[in-house]
């Protein structure tokens, strides 16, 4: 039995998330039905990096699973994706060792938020970015994700629904990108917790447009209470873009 390591980018829209649930259409689900077909109705299971929400899509999704076949590895992109819905891609397989975990063995992710600006809404990307036609004070965005860098309890920047109790993360780079209309928000860290990212993206719109100052970060850490931190943004702007493992960059 070989384990094979996969990259996969999807485009989240029309999935309820990635992660099976009963009667739902999943990106997990697509995959492991490609795999069965594959495998001749042999029921394959697949472990990925983490879960993403419904509307959150991916270019870098880490997963992995085992197989008996000796397909090489630039076959198993072909041969998955002739069975795969549209909106997913397999764009690498390689083997890895027997004991390579998709998940347990992240050593970093990197997340990017797109919100577009412009002040009349784009129906061509309403899925794949947030539209905010509001005014933004960006110098107050950027001295504000200072704050946010380096290793701290994100209790306040998790859902209430959180389940995990050890909620210390280490943000190692934040960066507001201007591209035209679009603003890129990229965040690099050794892990995330449940919308982390999308509150935020919210509370630096909000510092943005006035409505909470930039140096009262630091008391919302402290706190360590959702209700202090802004609004959950919205999940269609939210890509995850990059797994990071020992031996990859």
């Amino acid at each position: 039995m070989q384990r094979y390591k996969c990259k996969v980018a999807y485009d989240g829209s029309q999935f309820s998330g990635y992660q099976i649930q009963p009667n739902q259409r999943t990106v997990q689900g697509e995959l492991e039905k490609a795999l069965e077909k594959l495998h001749k109705g042999k029921e394959t299971k697949v472990f990925a990096s983490g879960r993403t929400d419904a509307g959150v899509h991916a270019r870098g999704q880490m997963i992995h699973f085992d197989s008996p076949f000796s397909i090489p590895e630039e076959k198993w992109p072909v041969a998955l994706n002739a069975l795969l819905p549209d909106e997913i891609s397999i764009l690498e397989v390689e083997k890895a060792e027997s004991d390579f975990h998709a998940r347990f063995d992240v050593t970093g992710k990197e997340y990017r938020y797109f919100v577009y600006t412009s002040k009349v809404r784009d129906p061509f990307r309403r899925h794949y970015a947030y539209h905010y036609p509001y005014a933004l004070n960006l110098v107050t965005i950027k001295k504000a994700s200072q704050y946010l860098l380096g290793t701290h309890d994100f209790t306040s920047f998790c859902s209430a629904k959180t389940e995990v109790e050890d909620r210390v993360r280490e943000l190692r780079e934040i960066e507001v990108l201007e591209e035209g209309d679009m603003l890129v928000f990229r965040f690099v860290g050794n892990g995330f917790l449940y919308n982390m990212v999308r509150i935020l993206v919210g509370t630096l719109l909000q510092i943005g447009a006035g409505e909470i100052l930039s140096d009262e970060i630091p008391a919302i850490l402290a706190k360590k209470d959702r209700i202090y931190a802004g609004k959950t943004a919205p999940p269609q702007g939210l890509y995850l873009w990059k797994v990071d493992y020992e031996n990859n960059s």
